[in-house]
C-alpha cells in the first residue's frame, strides 16, 4: 500500500500519487460503463474503492475514506442484485424510478448521518471540511443504494456529490481528481439520459 501513496507525478505544485492516478482512470471507467449498464463496472469499482480509500485517507479525508470500504461492500452486492435482480434469474433487474418511502427514508437517514459524522468528524479529527467530507459520504452512499437497485434518480444524487466533491478536492490540491468529477458531471447527465431512454422503453 505505500507504493499508492508515492508520487508518479507532480502537478501545479501538488504530488500526483499512483493511488489517485489509478483510482482516477478506474473511477472515470466505472461511471462510464455504469451509464451503459454494463456489469463489469461492478468489479472495476472494487479496484477502484481501494486505490481511492488509500488517497483520501492520506488527504485527511476521513469521511470519503472510510466511504470507499462501504462501497466495497456495497459493490458486491450491487454485482449480485445486477446479475439476479434478488430472484434468482439472470440478468432481471430493469431501471425503474425510486419509490415515495425509498425518498422519504433516504432523506431522513441521509440528514442524521451527516449531522451525526460531520459532528464527530469536527470532534475527533483533523478533518478540514467536517461538513463536506460528511456529505459526501452520506450522499454517495443514498446513490449507491439507488445505483444498485437501478433506480434512475440515483443519478440525480450523484450530480450533487460531484457539486459538492469539486471544491473539496481543489482544496485539499487533489486536481486530477476534482478535474475528474467535473467530468464525472457530465458523464452523469449521460448516464441519466441513457437510463431514461431504457425506462422509457420499457
Amino acid at each position: 500500500m505505500e507504493v499508492l501513496s508515492q508520487a508518479a507525478f507532480w502537478l501545479w505544485g501538488a504530488q500526483v500519487t499512483w493511488a489517485e492516478l489509478f483510482g482516477d482512470i478506474t473511477g472515470a471507467l466505472c461511471v462510464w460503463l455504469l451509464a451503459r449498464q454494463h456489469l463489469l463496472n461492478w468489479p472495476l469499482g472494487l479496484i477502484n474503492n481501494v486505490l481511492w480509500c488509500v488517497l483520501f485517507w492520506h488527504s485527511k479525508l476521513y469521511a470519503d475514506s472510510v466511504l470507499q470500504t462501504i462501497f466495497f461492500a456495497l459493490g458486491a452486492y450491487g454485482w449480485w442484485m445486477w446479475v439476479f435482480g434478488g430472484t434468482g434469474t439472470h440478468n432481471s433487474l430493469p431501471v425503474r424510478r425510486t419509490t415515495r418511502s425509498e425518498w422519504i427514508g433516504l432523506t431522513v437517514i441521509t440528514v442524521i448521518a451527516t449531522a451525526g459524522f460531520a459532528t464527530f468528524l469536527a470532534g475527533h479529527t483533523d478533518s478540514p471540511a467536517p461538513l463536506r467530507d460528511a456529505s459526501i459520504l452520506t450522499l454517495s452512499l443514498a446513490a449507491t443504494y439507488g445505483q444498485t437497485q437501478k433506480a434512475i434518480e440515483s443519478w440525480w444524487i450523484w450530480i450533487l456529490v460531484d457539486v459538492v466533491s469539486v471544491p473539496l478536492y481543489i482544496s485539499r490540491h487533489l486536481y486530477p481528481t476534482a478535474a475528474l468529477y467535473v467530468v464525472f458531471g457530465l458523464m452523469c447527465v449521460g448516464g441519466l439520459r441513457s437510463w431514461r431512454r431504457a425506462l422509457l422503453a420499457r
